[in-house]
Formats: structure tokens, C-alpha cells, sequence
């Protein structure tokens, strides 16, 4: 008769002897639990038993993932200025201290005190977002998504006498996703409002919008083109000729402009970027934007506009879902106050990263290469804004890129990309060519150490066979 295979599972308290496994701390006998279960059931169709040893390593896994925290530190060499993926806009070293401040301890998040009693979390921030926008007010929410929410929902209790809903009309070109699976149209059913598409895909009138027009329209919106781009055979009518039209017609005019520009583009190369202040000027009642793309700040939604329009919003039972926390209000006034101050393109690492000279990101380049040896060289490269700001937008840079010499260059690589973003701290790169391409703009001055040592590592656990660095010269 074979032996039980469940009989060879160790105990679970002999498990918890162990020092490796005791290493988890009170979690432990639930992840030893958990272990043997999992054990239990690879036996059950058909596997063998794991050993103590291979139950011990599963544990410390399992310890890793639950006690250890899986938000780290990234080094951004991507390239990608306002990327996404890695967080978006990297915080002012004014920002980070402010949101510590209040982190610490008690504020006066919605308290008075001059008066000593009851406040609003809401007067932090609109004065210097009015000051900075030309809006009548302003309020700030949990992102630009939940901005748009709010504001469409508030249009969408004003029914009509026949109770059908409001309408919001939008060019069909501005229908669109913008990332995450998240698209214009549904956010707007969310919010009850019922919406008109009017002209095409690349196309579309002013007379489109007017005739669209009916006693239930509630609004006009425009989603400015931050995150995506229609060339070619296109046409759309100004902010300007849109807010005449709806204001004749006893209208709202909304802009969701996304990328939350405060500070004009073209001086840098780069396309022109409607700031929210044009905006406002050019006839838009409501503005919504981001706080961290190109604005440079913490994660938040910003409306800005018409005061009867702001303070509907700011009184709608949906405000207080989607509203601000403490630490979020101090970062995001910190970052306020440096364009107030007009210290934005030194103190915000967003415009500190566009503004940076070639020739500085050269010189840097050059330091890189000549630690990591000679298969590292400066190469020409592009930066790109990213992050639904700019789309398409770039900047001229320069870049180390690594490749291998010998066969297999694209395995080389990917490999080597994949180590640096398991290392400490992760390294992220992009690829082209068989090369990894490291670019200095979108990397901190104080982070140059931590990624010259981090490659370095990387290279070392991968050598191509035949092949061994040398220190490049110059």
C-alpha cells in the first residue's frame, strides 16, 4: 500500500520552528495555513508533496507580498515626462514638506480659526487658484474625472418641465477613451445628463452645434485635445465662436481642458497649450483640469469658473465622494504658490524637466557613460511630455544607450531592462533598436548615483558569454 502523500506535509508546528518562517511575525501561522493548504491542494490532483523547504520558501513569499509594501521609489529614465504608469508628476521638494506638515498632526482642515468654530476645506485653495486663473471660484476634487462627474451632475437635476433629462452637446471627435478604459461618454451617462454627438469623427461646425440645440440643453462641451490628436482633413470651431453660441442661447459653456496648463508651451518648442486663465478669457464658464500632469502637483480635479456654477458644484451631495484629504489640499497649495511666486520652472520638477538645456542633459549623459564602460554610448533622442498632456509633443535630448555585442542582442536587452526594474531601486528604461535607451531629462540630479550603481549591478548579473566591459574613455 503507497504512503499517504498528505502524511509527508510538515506540521504546522514544526513550520513555525523555524526561524525563516518566524521571520513573518504574528502573520505567520496564518501564512503557514495558507501554505499547507495550497500544498494540500496541488496533492489532491496529482502533483507530489512540496518539501518543508519549499513550503518555507512559499511562506516567505507569501510573508513578501502581504507585509511588504509593493509601492516603491522608481527612477523615471523612460523619458516620459508626466508618465502615467509611474505616478504622474513628481512633487516639489516645497509640496512634500507642506503635505508632511499637516500629516503630522491635527490642522485646520474645516475649522475657523479666527472664529473658533465649523469651516470648509474649500477656502484653502480657491483664492490662489483664482488669482492664478481669472476664475470667479474654484474648487478642487479627487481627480479630473470626478471633476467632469460633478459638474455634469449638476446639470443633470435641473430637469426639464416634462422631466426629460438635460442634454450636454459634444463634437463626436471629443467622444472618445482616454486611458484606463475610461471614456468621455460614460462618465457623462454616469452623471444623468443625456448626450447629443453632433458633426464627425474629423469634422465638425459650428452650425452642428446649433442645430443640436433644444429646450432641454443644459450645455455645450468642448474636451480639449490633451490626451489625443485628429490631423489631417480636420475642423472644429474656436473656444471663442462655442461660448458665443451657447451664451445666445442662455448656455453653459464647459472645457474640459485635462492637462491643466498654467504656463505657456511654445516657449519650449513645444505646440501650444491653452493655459485655464485663455480659456476662461476666451468664453468658457467651467474649466475642469488635472492637478498632476502639467499643473506639476498631487493627484486632483480642479473647477474653475463661474461662481453660480463652482458653488453648485461645491453644494451637490456628490462633492463630498470626491472630495480633497489634508495632505492633498497642502501639496496641492504648495505647488500653487511656486507660480504664484514665478519660481514654477525652477521648484516644479514638471517644467523643471521641460525647461532643462540639452547641453546640461549632455554633460550628464557623458558622466553616465564614462561609469558604465563602453557599451554605453550618447546617443540623439526625443523626451516626450506624456501623461495626457501635449500628445505627440517632444523635446530634443540625449541618451545613454546600452546594447549588446554579441548574438541574441533583443533577449540581451529585455533581460537587462528586466533586471533594472527588479533592482533597488527599480530602474525604468525603454528599448528601441536593441538598445536600452536611458534618458537624464526625466531622472532627478540627486538620483544620478542611485542609477549609475543600479545599472552597474544589472550588468554584472548579465554578461553576454565572450564578452567583458572595459572603462570607455573621454
Amino acid at each position: 500500500m503507497s504512503e499517504n502523500p498528505y502524511r509527508a506535509l510538515p506540521s504546522v508546528d514544526r513550520l513555525l520552528a523555524r526561524d525563516d518562517v518566524r521571520a513573518a511575525g504574528d502573520a505567520a501561522a496564518d501564512l503557514v495555513r495558507q501554505a499547507l493548504e495550497s500544498a494540500r491542494e496541488a496533492i489532491a490532483t496529482g502533483r507530489e508533496a512540496p518539501s518543508e523547504d519549499e513550503i518555507a520558501e512559499q511562506i516567505a513569499g507569501l510573508a513578501q507580498l502581504v507585509l511588504e509594501p509593493s509601492l516603491r521609489r522608481v527612477i523615471n529614465a523612460s523619458g516620459v515626462i508626466v508618465h502615467t504608469n509611474l505616478g504622474r508628476a513628481p512633487l516639489s521638494e516645497a509640496a512634500i514638506e507642506a503635505m508632511a506638515l499637516v500629516a503630522k498632526g491635527y490642522s485646520n482642515l474645516e475649522f475657523d480659526l479666527g472664529e473658533g468654530e465649523r469651516g470648509s476645506r474649500y477656502t484653502h485653495l480657491e483664492p490662489a487658484l483664482r488669482q492664478l486663473t481669472g476664475a470667479e471660484a474654484a474648487i478642487a476634487v479627487n481627480n479630473n474625472a470626478s471633476a467632469l462627474l460633478l459638474v455634469l451632475s449638476v446639470f443633470a437635476e435641473q430637469r426639464a418641465e416634462d422631466e426629460a433629462p438635460r442634454e450636454v452637446i459634444i463634437s463626436r471627435g471629443q467622444a472618445v477613451e482616454i486611458g484606463g478604459g475610461f471614456r468621455i461618454p460614460d462618465v457623462m451617462a454616469q452623471s444623468g445628463v443625456r448626450l447629443v454627438e453632433v458633426g464627425t469623427t474629423n469634422r465638425t461646425y459650428l452650425r452642428d452645434y446649433e442645430r443640436a440645440i433644444t429646450p432641454q440643453t443644459a450645455a455645450i462641451m468642448r474636451v480639449h485635445t490633451s490626451n489625443f490628436r485628429v490631423v489631417g482633413f480636420t475642423k472644429a470651431p474656436s473656444l471663442q465662436d462655442l461660448g458665443r453660441v451657447a451664451h445666445e442661447h442662455g448656455l453653459a459653456l464647459l472645457d474640459d481642458l485635462g492637462s491643466g496648463c498654467l504656463l505657456e508651451t511654445a516657449q519650449f518648442g513645444l505646440a501650444a497649450e491653452p493655459t485655464v486663465a485663455q480659456s476662461l478669457a476666451a468664453g468658457a464658464d467651467v474649466c475642469m483640469f488635472s492637478g498632476d500632469k502639467l499643473l506639476g502637483g498631487p493627484q486632483a480635479g480642479i473647477i474653475a469658473g463661474r461662481g453660480d456654477l463652482v458653488e453648485a458644484a461645491r453644494r451637490h451631495p456628490l462633492a463630498r465622494a470626491v472630495r480633497l484629504d489634508k495632505t492633498t489640499i497642502a501639496g496641492l497649495h504648495a505647488t500653487l504658490l511656486h507660480y504664484l511666486r514665478g519660481e514654477a520652472l525652477t521648484e516644479v520638477p514638471v517644467w523643471r524637466m521641460i525647461a532643462a538645456p540639452v547641453a546640461e542633459i549632455e554633460a550628464r549623459a557623458k558622466r553616465w557613460r564614462r561609469s558604465l564602460g563602453s557599451r554605453a554610448k550618447v546617443v540623439e533622442g526625443r523626451s516626450m511630455v506624456g501623461g495626457g498632456s501635449l500628445p505627440e509633443e517632444s523635446l530634443p535630448t540625449k541618451l545613454v544607450s546600452i546594447a549588446s555585442k554579441g548574438a541574441s542582442k533583443g533577449a540581451w536587452v529585455t533581460d537587462l531592462a528586466r533586471r533594472l526594474r527588479a533592482g533597488e531601486p527599480p530602474v525604468v528604461g525603454r528599448i528601441e533598436s536593441d538598445a536600452l535607451l536611458l534618458d537624464p531629462r526625466t531622472v532627478a540630479a540627486a538620483e544620478d548615483d542611485g542609477l549609475v550603481a543600479a545599472v552597474k549591478r544589472a550588468l554584472a548579473l548579465r554578461e553576454p558569454q565572450g564578452e567583458r566591459p572595459s572603462r570607455a574613455s573621454g
